[in-house]
């Protein structure tokens, strides 16, 4: 994980690998170049994960890999 910019004008939309219910929704805010923020839907105002571009990249893959 690393530092990133004021997230606090960032535009979050429900990750597509979320369940899609109300219980588990995963937040990513977009248009990061070189890292990509994360955040519990239930806690907008909480903490924040971001990852490198890469790491997000490789996680989301595996992800995809086992949803088949």
């Amino acid at each position: 994980m690393k530092a990133t910019s004021d997230l606090s004008t960032a535009t979050w939309r429900k990750s597509s690998y979320s369940d899609g219910g109300a219980n588990n929704c995963v937040e990513v805010a977009d248009g990061h170049a070189d890292h990509v923020p994360v955040r519990d839907s239930k806690v907008p105002h909480g903490p924040v994960l971001v990852f490198g571009a890469a790491s997000w990249t490789s996680f989301v893959m595996e992800l995809g890999s086992r949803r088949r």
